[in-house]
């Protein structure tokens, strides 16, 4: 497995807003951990339909949503990488924002298993 092809494949298909390209890269029993919620780490969600849906309200809540100046390193032999990018967007309220942030994903046999995400706080 190529973890850093599969980490450009998955910040080319958030950019186009494909959520059955993503969740081909994703495992029936897969987490996500989302940077907004009312735990310490954020929101969570198991499980592909789950996940499918908590990443449907971010193009939904975000529809011009953009992931640029994408960075990516690679662990292989922890089966993890990291995605290091800019988020762009606009929200229904209309001010766009713009985020640093970064998503650490684990793999196994070549599938997401984990993708826990974090934003930059801006105030």
């Amino acid at each position: 497995m190529d973890i850093r092809s599969t980490l450009v494949s998955l910040c080319d298909a958030f950019n186009a807003h494909d959520l059955d390209r993503i969740m081909s890269l994703f495992a029936d029993d897969c987490v996500l951990e989302m940077p907004k919620g009312d735990k310490p780490w954020g929101a969570r969600f198991s499980g592909k339909a789950d996940v499918r849906a908590a990443l449907a309200t971010r193009f939904s809540g975000l529809p011009d949503v953009h992931y640029g100046d994408a960075e990516h390193f690679v662990d292989d032999a922890a089966n993890a990488g990291i995605s290091k990018w800019t988020l762009t967007g606009t929200p229904a309220s209309g001010a766009k924002i713009t985020v640093r942030g970064c998503d650490f994903y684990t793999f196994r046999d070549g599938k997401v298993i984990r993708k826990d995400s974090y934003w930059k706080i801006v105030g």
